[in-house]
């Protein structure tokens, strides 16, 4: 009986300890408490290219409590922004843009460096790395063709690069100040990796002639077309572009000839006044399902390039037709090709 009633005890305390949680789960769970941050009463001030990723900062403010306001302005601005409030920035994070204003911003000194949890996933070339800055998503500069107006004119759609710089298409062509727009340094840095130097610049003297108009804005072109007051506009091919057109009887085109691309940005001002809130953020943007949130509000066809399994849009984009470019140049020639730019065109 004795030992029929230790037989008994020890059975129930051999119970007892395979319902306590394992002590691994413990960790998990701490660990998880610990990396949920609280921001509440904080602020993560953002400089966005547009308007349309308030889904993804909402998210971000649900989990952290922070709130988020954003500014949206172009790329190409931001520097002069940045150099305007002397150190003491305004803003906490840099999203979206050419790359090349991200290099160009790391080599005046005007960004934080910091890896975020992910960082390693993310593909060589798509990161400064160092820290600086990071990739969101890739660009692709194309067409976006207004068919009545050319139809009026009696001229033909154009699907190369070669073909718009065609006398007959004199004052129907806009494009953006590449100085503003990281989407026409893209264009511009694009062709002179695409033809050369020296034919490049050629080439741009025959598209300036046939350039009525340069866009302050990154949106201009886009807008313009679509109003009717230009025939091809030279813009970011994504989704919107393509419900654009459908919209309004217009033609989104992928340039046969070669397609210019840039990656897009996503960095930390220096002297952030939010540091840990904005470095937070980075975290956030790694995570799988916000990559994923990411590439479906970006509308864009090319996430996959940035961090593997990452899925965009089908939009058929013909990724063999992408110009073999020098992306590590993007930044340090910028300066250079922007003033030779503004020679070319002055006036316009």
């Amino acid at each position: 009986m004795k030992k029929s009633r230790i037989l008994s005890l020890m059975l129930a305390g051999l119970m007892l300890v395979g319902c306590q949680p394992k002590k691994a789960e413990d960790k998990n769970e701490k660990k998880k408490v610990e990396t949920t941050k609280n921001f509440e009463g904080k602020t993560l001030n953002v400089v966005a290219t547009s308007e349309k990723y308030k889904k993804l900062f909402d998210k971000f403010s649900e989990e952290t409590k922070a709130k988020v306001e954003f500014l949206s302005i172009s790329s190409g601005e931001v520097i002069a922004k940045l150099k305007a409030e002397g150190g003491k920035p305004s803003a906490d994070v840099w999203f979206g843009g050419g790359i090349d204003a991200f290099m160009k911003a790391k080599s005046d000194g005007l960004l934080e460096m910091y890896k975020p949890e992910g960082f390693d996933k993310i593909k060589e070339g798509f990161k400064d790395n160092e820290g600086y800055w990071i990739s969101k998503g890739v660009t692709v500069v194309g067409f976006l063709i207004n068919n009545k107006i050319l139809e009026e004119k009696g001229l033909k759609v154009p699907k190369t690069w070669a073909e718009i710089v065609d006398s007959k298409y004199k004052d129907e062509i806009i494009m953006a100040n590449p100085a503003v727009s990281g989407t026409s340094f893209a264009n511009v840095k694009g062709l002179i990796d695409m033809y050369g130097e020296e034919k490049a610049w050629e080439y741009f003297k025959k598209l300036n002639d046939n350039v009525k108009f340069y866009g302050k804005r990154g949106k201009d072109p886009q807008e313009k077309t679509v109003a009717g007051e230009f025939g091809i506009g030279i813009i970011p091919i994504d989704k919107s572009a393509f419900d654009v057109a459908e919209k309004n009887n217009l033609t989104a085109i992928y340039p046969e000839d070669g397609l210019c691309w840039v990656p897009e940005g996503v960095a930390i001002f220096k002297n952030s006044p939010n540091l840990e809130v904005a470095k937070a953020f980075e975290d956030f943007i790694l995570r799988p399902e916000n990559q994923q949130l990411i590439a479906e509000l970006d509308g864009k066809d090319g996430a996959q390039m940035v961090i593997e399994g990452t899925k965009g849009y089908d939009l058929d984009l013909p990724k063999d037709k992408f110009i073999k470019e020098d992306i590590k140049s993007f930044g340090s020639q910028r300066d250079d090709i922007l003033k030779k730019w503004a020679e070319l065109t002055q006036g316009k």
